[in-house]
């Protein structure tokens, strides 16, 4: 995890999401930073729309630098006393879809929910493209609306604008030649890895139907999120596959949980019937002749 002050929690609003939040929406959000980690490293950085600053001090870990750029002034006064500590990190207050830096000044550009936030998306692209070296890579996610919205029947008052897969691609194809798309979805999988260290090769994935019946290679879900990354040249060294879980294993403790209490529920309402018969029964017994 990332080093942290003793500064108190940035308040949450469902707008931004903090660290301090728990189970399926931490797994999301902490998962696309992990993901981005590996492609900073050594880079020069820009978190665009950072929020709280967890993510900009996880990429901090591995970049040569990294900006947290926020519209809002709460989160960046938030991150600057909270990560102060961090070296290569710094954070300005700015507006992602106007961006002041220098053309060619950064390396790498994540940038996490926020498209779906702002009227202005080709603003941003156009931004981030600018911004971005000729052989620079933008990683770009935004809630997939057909599954996140469509068939899920739920609404966010904080997007502005959700996109259907060829949207998105259609947003950054002007801007970046080669673009790799990933889905994103939380699932609870039995997972079979090499426990040696020194082990190396492709990931194997295969996803069944039901009833078992048919077994395809890949993992074959509908996403919950796309995550793009982009580039003006080839792309290379991404991975296939790739992710993310805390050892304590809390969502699925928390599942296990609830399954349990419910199971306890139950079988104690169960019980609870059986006395009621059993009353009911010697209430008829004495009301008899």
């Amino acid at each position: 995890m990332t080093e942290k002050s003793t500064a108190p929690a940035l308040e949450f609003t469902g707008e931004r999401f903090t660290p301090e939040c728990l189970r399926e929406i931490w797994y999301e959000h902490w998962h696309r930073y992990a993901f981005a980690r590996e492609l900073a490293r050594g880079k020069r950085v820009l978190d665009a729309a950072c929020g709280e600053g967890y993510g900009s001090a996880l990429l901090a870990q591995t970049a040569h630098e990294v900006l947290g750029l926020d519209i809002a002034d709460a989160a960046i006064a938030h991150a600057r006393a909270r990560y102060a500590s961090l070296r290569h990190l710094r954070f300005e207050q700015g507006d992602c879809t106007a961006l002041a830096l220098p053309a060619a000044s950064v390396d790498l550009v994540v940038s996490f929910e926020t498209l779906e936030h702002v009227a202005a998306q080709e603003a941003l692209i156009t931004g981030f493209a600018r911004t971005l070296a000729p052989d620079g890579v933008l990683v770009i996610s935004s809630p997939d609306k057909r599954t996140y919205s469509d068939l899920s029947g739920f609404r966010n008052e904080f997007h502005v604008r959700e996109l259907y897969r060829d949207e998105f691609l259609g947003l950054l194809a002007p801007h970046f030649p080669y673009v790799r798309l990933y889905g994103q979805k939380l699932l609870f999988q039995s997972t079979i890895w090499a426990l040696d260290e020194a082990a190396e090769g492709p990931v194997a994935a295969a996803t069944a139907d039901e009833g078992g019946t048919q077994v395809k290679s890949g993992l074959r879900y509908d996403p919950l999120y796309f995550i793009a990354v982009c580039s003006r040249e080839p792309l290379s060294q991404l991975p296939t596959v790739a992710l993310f879980g805390d050892r304590e294993e809390s969502v699925y403790r928390h599942y296990d949980h609830e399954v349990r209490k419910n199971m306890a529920a139950g079988s104690r309402i169960a019980e609870l019937e059986a006395e009621v018969a059993t009353l009911r029964a010697q209430l008829g017994r004495l009301k008899s002749p």
